[in-house]
């Protein structure tokens, strides 16, 4: 008799239908699962060490399928994620089978895990990707490319339903992802005047900018100057983002946030209002509004 392989026997354990229902979620896998993510959260990686605990996590995980001890969705998923890091084509068909494994049983999981491990699946077997969730570093020029994709296996609606970007999604991306940082420019310059009319100049390009001034990044200096004390030049930065971009409730939530530090009140509900009435569910500004007994329509 011929022996199943690892991959042979945990594909019948993935695929066997189970008599009876388990609601608790492994709280090992749970654990494996978020020290893989945070590790990648950490600056200056030591990858040789990560590397190594990424092995111990996924033998450990083959280890809780071989004792059935992988029931749940949530078990699932986790065991997708520890899967997804690993160095071979057996890994990443684990984590292919453990996500769609996962949705099937439960459709409200994130679907983006499963179209991603596809993906990855496919380049490492060295064939193109066919939903457009990776992108890697050109080793000769430095600039993110999307790895090579073959477009005509999934369509964009399908592509929408695993919380993929579009194929014209993706492309706006990639050229994103090149963008040149305001925050380099700002250590750069080490004044907010000329970072003010960089932005300007920026935004007014267009599709053209070198730089990335979308509304996103903009809040995100202004929460950087903030943080280190530089409290004027974030408000002059939040300001002007709200005038960049009139209608993002965030800016005007972002806005007001620190017009509260500053102590100047007035101004900083006025901005609440403004992002409430752009967005009549941000929580957050309502919570501010009730606290000063500012009657919310």
């Amino acid at each position: 008799m011929i022996k199943p392989n690892f991959l042979q026997t945990i594909t019948i354990l993935l695929l066997s239908a189970t008599t009876f229902s388990q609601t608790t979620d492994n709280p090992e896998l749970q654990k494996m699962a978020d020290d893989d993510q945070n590790a990648r959260k950490q600056p200056n990686i030591d990858w040789t060490i990560l590397n190594k605990e990424d092995k111990t996590r996924r033998e450990r995980t083959a280890q809780l399928f071989k004792e059935d001890q992988v029931k749940t969705a949530k078990d699932y998923l986790n065991a997708g994620i520890v899967f997804q890091h690993g160095s071979d084509s057996i890994d990443s068909a684990m984590a292919v089978k453990s996500f769609e494994k996962a949705i099937q049983l439960d459709e409200t999981l994130n679907k983006w895990w499963y179209a991603a491990a596809v993906d990855r699946d496919l380049m490492r077997r060295g064939k193109p990707q066919i939903y457009g969730t990776q992108f890697v570093k050109n080793r000769t020029s430095g600039r993110w490319e999307r790895y090579k994709i073959d477009p005509t296996q999934i369509t964009d609606e399908q592509r929408k339903y695993y919380k993929v970007e579009t194929l014209a999604e993706q492309e706006a991306k990639e050229r994103a992802m090149n963008l040149k940082s305001i925050s380099a420019y700002y250590n750069e310059q080490k004044s907010i005047d000329p970072m003010i009319k960089l932005i300007k100049s920026e935004v007014a390009k267009g599709k053209q900018s070198e730089y990335d001034v979308s509304e996103e990044k903009i809040n995100s200096f202004g929460y950087e100057l903030s943080e280190s004390g530089k409290t004027n030049e974030a408000l002059k930065i939040l300001k002007l983002n709200t005038e960049l971009y009139p209608k993002g409730f965030n800016t005007f939530d972002s806005y007001g946030e620190i017009l509260l530090q500053t102590g100047a009140t007035k101004k900083a509900l006025q901005a609440y209002q403004k992002s409430l009435q752009l967005n009549p569910d941000n929580e957050n500004a309502k919570k501010v509004l009730e606290t000063h007994n500012i009657r919310i329509k």
